[in-house]
């Protein structure tokens, strides 16, 4: 699946603006609420991944292994509220690609159940064959959109 990246060379136009999110997250990060602070950071690490991963063509396979959905789950055991990530809905003003335009209306749990979603599903399709490279699935169509939401995710928290 070497050609994941090759494939998305589109993708750079969304990698480009990643450095100034990524300085808000480690800042937002720094809250007493221990699973808003596991979330965000946990967003902070899939985005550096996917910006590394970027840089360096890395394989989808080593992608998904390295993509985390953790903190998301340990929030969900104890009820953690998405919405203190951000309260109410994505506007317009907060779509910075014209891909994501489908999620305005949707507040911060529903697209954190869509990234979990989006990570489980990568993994396990990685696990029923031991690489994506045989899959039937369009991997690179869901990582690049994955990271898009995630990318998503991020704006909405900092506007």
């Amino acid at each position: 699946m070497g050609g994941f990246f090759m494939q998305w060379e589109w993708l750079k136009t969304g990698i480009g603006p990643l450095k100034d999110l990524l300085a808000f997250l480690q800042k937002e990060a720094k809250t007493n609420d221990i699973h808003k602070k596991q979330v965000i950071r946990e967003l902070r690490n899939n985005l550096n991944i996917f910006h590394n991963g970027f840089r360096n063509h890395v394989e989808a396979d080593r992608m998904i292994d390295l993509l985390e959905n953790e903190a998301i789950k340990e929030a969900i055991r104890n009820n953690f509220k998405f919405n203190k990530l951000k309260p109410g809905t994505i506007k317009a003003f907060h779509i910075a690609d014209d891909r994501n335009k489908k999620y305005i209306g949707w507040d911060a749990e529903k697209l954190v159940d869509k990234i979990d979603e989006k990570i489980e599903e990568l993994k396990n399709i990685r696990k029923m064959k031991g690489s994506v490279k045989e899959v039937k699935n369009n991997v690179s169509a869901m990582l690049v959109n994955l990271y898009f939401r995630m990318k998503l995710l991020a704006e909405f928290i900092r506007l």
